[in-house]
Formats: C-alpha cells, sequence, structure tokens
C-alpha cells in the first residue's frame, strides 16, 4: 500500500470486472450481446463530422435524452444519461443514499452496489434471497434508508414485475428505490411506466447489452424531475460532460433501429432457453432468467474445475469465488454456434473422471 493513499482508498476492496483476453476465445463471461449492433450505428459512425470533437459536447445531452424520452414514453425531464449505467449508479449513491438509516439490497446481486457503499459511506444491509433465490421484496423496511436491487436480478436472472414493485413503493414511499433494468430488455418487464406515479422511483438502465454497445459506454436513469435534478446536481459537480459527441450520435442512430432491436433479442431470449435445457439434460440445475445470462450448478461437478476446463478449451465464462456462489457458473448467452460449443465442452468435462 502506497503511503500516499488516503486513509479511505486502503479500505477499499474495488470492484473486479469480467476479464477482457487478449487472445482469442469464446466468450461468455460478461453479458456481452453476442450480435453487432444496428446497422445505422455503422452508417452514423462513419458520417460523423471529426470536426465536431474539438468542441465540447452538450452538457445537457439534449438530443439523446428526448429521443430515450421518445422510446421510453417519457418526458426528457424524466431521463438522465451518463458514461454507463455504473456511472450512473455511482452517481445515485452520492445523491440518495448517503442518510443516516441504512440502504437495503439484497444479498446476492451486482457486486459494484456494496463497493459503492465502501467508497461513499453508506451503511449496507444485505438482504438473504427467497428460497428459490428470487429477490424477496417483502424482507424491504420501510425505515430504510433507501432501496436497490437489479430486475431482473444479476447473477440470478429472476424479475419481479410492475405489480409487486408498485407495492414495495407504496410500503417505502419515504426513501428511493432503485430498480436497475440493466438486462429488462430479455424478458424482464420495465418499472418505467410506474414513474409518473411514484416520486421515489428511479430506474436505471443501459446501452451495453440489449443494444450491443458495451463498448461506448451509455448508461441512464428515468424517475420524477425531483430526482433527476438530483443526479443532475451530483454530475455538475462531478464531470459537466460526461456523455461524448459520438457516443450520443451512435445511440440515437441504435434508437432509431427497432426492428433490429427486437430481433437481437429475440435470438438472445431463444438461445438462452435452448442452451439452458441442454444444460439440464447434462444434469445441471439451472435457475430459470430473465437476462442474457443463465447461473448454472452441477451436483456432481466442482464449479471451479469446469470454469478452468473450459478455459482451456478456449471458453470464458464468469465462477465467483464467493461462499454463496462458489458452486456456480454465471454464463453469458452466445451465438447458437458458441453455446453449442460450450455444451459440447461441458458434457466431455462431465465425463471426465474425477
Amino acid at each position: 500500500m502506497s503511503k500516499f493513499w488516503s486513509p479511505e482508498v486502503r479500505e477499499l476492496t474495488p470492484y473486479v470486472p469480467g476479464e477482457q483476453p487478449r487472445e482469442r476465445l469464446i466468450k461468455l463471461n460478461t453479458n456481452e450481446n453476442p450480435y453487432p449492433p444496428a446497422p445505422g450505428v455503422e452508417a452514423a459512425l462513419r458520417d460523423f463530422p471529426a470536426d465536431h470533437l474539438r468542441r465540447y459536447p452538450d452538457p445537457e445531452s439534449r438530443a439523446l435524452r428526448e429521443a430515450l424520452a421518445e422510446a421510453l414514453g417519457v418526458a426528457a425531464e424524466n431521463v438522465f444519461v451518463g458514461n454507463g449505467s455504473d456511472e450512473v449508479l455511482a452517481l445515485a449513491f452520492q445523491a440518495f443514499f448517503r442518510q443516516s438509516r441504512p440502504l437495503e439490497m439484497p444479498a446476492i446481486t451486482y457486486s459494484f452496489y456494496p463497493v459503492y457503499c465502501r467508497l461513499y459511506g453508506v451503511e449496507r444491509r444485505a438482504l438473504p434471497l427467497a428460497a428459490d433465490w428470487t429477490v424477496d421484496l417483502d424482507a424491504f423496511s420501510a425505515e430504510a434508508g433507501g432501496a436497490i436491487f437489479a430486475n431482473p436480478n444479476a447473477p440470478t436472472g429472476h424479475g419481479h414485475g410492475r405489480v409487486a414493485i408498485a407495492a414495495l413503493l407504496e410500503r417505502l414511499s419515504e426513501a428511493v428505490v432503485l430498480v436497475d433494468e440493466a438486462y429488462v430488455d430479455f424478458g424482464g418487464e420495465s418499472a418505467v411506466p410506474l414513474v409518473e406515479r411514484f416520486p421515489n422511483l428511479l430506474v436505471t438502465g443501459t446501452f451495453s447489452k440489449s443494444r450491443s454497445l458495451a463498448g461506448l459506454r451509455l448508461g441512464y436513469a428515468v424517475g420524477s424531475r425531483e430526482l433527476i435534478e438530483g443526479l443532475e446536481r451530483v454530475k455538475d459537480s462531478f464531470n459537466s460532460y460526461p456523455v461524448d459527441s459520438l457516443a450520443s450520435a451512435l445511440a440515437i442512430a441504435s434508437l432509431a433501429d427497432d426492428a433490429h432491436f427486437a430481433a437481437c433479442r429475440e435470438r438472445v431470449i431463444t438461445t438462452r432457453e435452448r442452451t439452458r435445457a441442454s444444460l439440464e439434460r447434462l444434469g445441471f440445475e439451472v435457475l430459470p432468467s430473465q437476462a442474457n445470462f443463465l447461473l448454472a450448478r452441477h451436483p456432481d461437478q466442482d464449479a471451479a474445475q469446469l470454469f478452468v476446463g473450459l478455459r482451456e478449451r478456449g471458453i470464458l465464462v464468469r465462477h465467483f469465488n464467493t461462499e454463496a456462489l462458489r458452486d456456480h457458473l454465471r454464463i453469458s448467452i452466445g451465438t447458437d454456434d458458441e453455446m453449442t460449443s460450450l455444451v459440447e465442452a461441458l458434457e466431455l468435462l462431465c465425463q471426465a473422471p474425477a
């Protein structure tokens, strides 16, 4: 540890992102979309005037917010955009969750949430999942200083519908409830239509998954005007220009192609269900998923050894070495050919002598 680090930095345990390998592998570890962005994105990239890059972008990202608002059925004043949903989440932690009361979240969820708690000095209360590994909305307390959960949840894949979320919002009416919808387009039900009824609801989303733009780094939030203004106050105290002009133009082009978006989403869902059935035939226990990944365990196989064996065969999945998840593999959904290769490799590994 460096003597120059502040005490707070010495105490941090940073988030560990999924591996981005240099060698060519079948990459099923970071929930990226296996299909390219909409054709209009490439055209917008090709036609973007390089001269625009000498000037700062619009600090309000008005054009992108308007395009997102139209796509989501809300007003532009209820939309916030940032440099990836991780940044949007970080700004939300600063704006809403630095309270005297603890922030409640599932014990198993997106592992960046506890990192933000440590970074910003937010007290965290972890709530156990239900027996079927779903997020237990009834466990959230009306006395909490805030609530956050991914819906569908990561890495378990289950999502709650709007009726259940509305009931939670009514019960936690004095606290901000953040619903992270990074994976909602793969089978979940968005809570965005509830924003008009509930001023305490903030919904976050991303262009990284269903829009195939993970390399662009764009995220957003939808909420009441007072919540969006809170995010803007923090943003403008940190970085007035988080979304660059090129990223904004490409995101707008992506939003303009609903047909491509829907087709890619349906391909991922179809492949996910086919893969789930194949894994179950091999003896895996696979949680139902409304996301672009599956969480699976084999009762007779060591998940860490399967992870290593797959990597040796050129296939990269995610293994979390934690007490709750060390028996599981999280498998992103790739193309049909990639998932066939995965299943074939697992079949051989499961047949190999211990």
